[in-house]
């Protein structure tokens, strides 16, 4: 279990804790994500192409929505797509940031600290990096 994986069971007890929700997505904007790529033959073949070798980032449609798979390890992604898969290591403050809705997250999937992230939990997230991002380069402007 990774503290990301605690702090998760934690904020499932006790959802309004303000303290419980701050652990989990500091974790989460400050940990690196493993998120499953297309390989150039799967891009072609769905019209995305390769330009100037670009990654394009696994997106799964369930129910509607579209999900953009992370995982926390190398391991769990590779026991979630039964095989070895290529990935990009991303930020989940890069993440939170490049999101735009209406994609959704889908975390951990296939693990009992799976979590679904909705587009309005995400622009929340987003938000919090805009001004985390703004107050350090303020702090850089006064010093």
């Amino acid at each position: 279990m990774t503290e990301l994986d605690q702090a998760l069971e934690v904020l499932r007890q006790d959802m309004s804790d303000a303290k419980n929700q701050s652990k989990f997505y500091d974790l989460f904007l400050n940990g690196t994500f493993f998120v499953p790529t297309l390989d150039e033959e799967e891009a072609s073949e769905t019209g995305a192409g390769d330009a100037d070798g670009q990654v394009l980032p696994l997106v799964i449609e369930s129910e509607g929505n579209d999900y953009l798979m992370l995982f926390d390890s190398e391991e769990r992604l590779h026991a979630w797509a039964h095989d070895k898969v290529k990935s990009v290591k991303v930020p989940g403050h890069v993440l939170a940031a490049t999101t735009q809705p209406p994609l959704h997250w889908a975390l951990n999937v296939g693990t009992p600290y799976a979590k679904q992230f909705l587009p309005d939990e995400i622009a929340w997230l987003r938000d919090v990096v805009e001004r985390c991002n703004a107050e350090a380069a303020k702090g850089t402007e006064e010093g």
